[in-house]
């Protein structure tokens, strides 16, 4: 353990020299992360300038999702995404051998071979968006609300991060992941609503299939104190579930590929 602790030091190090080179892109790109973020309240905004709640929630209430969607969000962009389309490149180029060859395991190096620290200057808008739902709501969240909600939300991430690993392993048949990652991020757009504005099949594809819907209404809905027993544990039981299953379709995949010299 000491010895991945150190790699991901190590690996986050160097990003971070990459990301210094360009001071002013990463302002940018920071500057746009936000601004981008901003623009997705509108939807948010314009519903609830119509009515007081939607399907339960209140304006506060469904801030908090927005604000765990926002989290991430940040994480997809800054950690998940450039490290995971940065070896579907290498498996297109034949490069993925020497990944093969490092004397780590491959997905823990893949998982953190790249990060882009600007795209996770969302964490500090998602808190700028849970005080001002608290402010909304009146109370703050209780101690015990605030442990659960990051615990859960640990769990949402873990579950995010899997279902991304399953996607990227189609590049292992394929050339082209682009299709299956748009689906993906259309899906987590989804997840910005509560997972009860949802109905049917719908519903059922958030929570069970690509259960992006659990990774932000269940967080929130701990954070407000309304989360029941069972909920929490279909929470933590799929994040370990797809978890599980990412790893045995990532070590099917990384036996399919035929390496560069091939």
């Amino acid at each position: 353990m000491l010895h991945y602790f150190k790699l991901l030091l190590a690996q986050l190090r160097m990003s971070l020299l990459v990301s210094a080179q360009y001071r002013f892109d990463f302002v940018v790109d920071a500057v746009v992360e936000v601004v981008w973020t901003s623009t997705a309240l509108a939807p948010l905004l314009v519903v609830f300038g119509l009515r007081a709640d939607v399907a339960g929630w209140s304006f506060g209430e469904a801030l908090i999702v927005v604000g765990f969607f926002t989290l991430l969000q940040g994480l997809l962009e800054g950690l998940l995404n450039p490290s995971l389309v940065a070896m579907v490149e290498q498996v297109r180029r034949g490069t993925f051998d020497y990944v093969l060859l490092l004397p780590v395991d491959a997905q823990v190096m893949v998982s953190t071979g790249r990060f882009h620290f600007w795209r996770s200057i969302n964490a500090f808008t998602a808190l700028a968006m849970f005080g001002v739902a608290f402010h909304e709501l009146g109370h703050p969240p209780s101690v015990s609300s605030i442990l659960l909600a990051c615990v859960l939300f640990a769990a949402a991430a873990l579950l995010l991060h899997a279902v991304w690993t399953l996607a990227m392993c189609s590049v292992f048949f394929g050339v082209k992941t682009d299709g299956v990652t748009d689906v993906l991020t259309a899906v987590l757009d989804g997840s910005r609503w509560p997972s009860s504005v949802f109905r049917g099949a719908t519903r059922v594809l958030l929570t069970f299939i690509v259960p992006l819907g659990l990774m932000t209404s269940v967080p929130a809905s701990a954070l407000l104190g309304h989360v029941d027993t069972r909920t929490v544990g279909v929470a933590l039981g799929e994040a370990l579930v797809f978890s599980l299953l990412a790893r045995r379709v990532w070590g099917w995949s990384v036996a399919r590929y035929t390496s560069a010299s091939n």
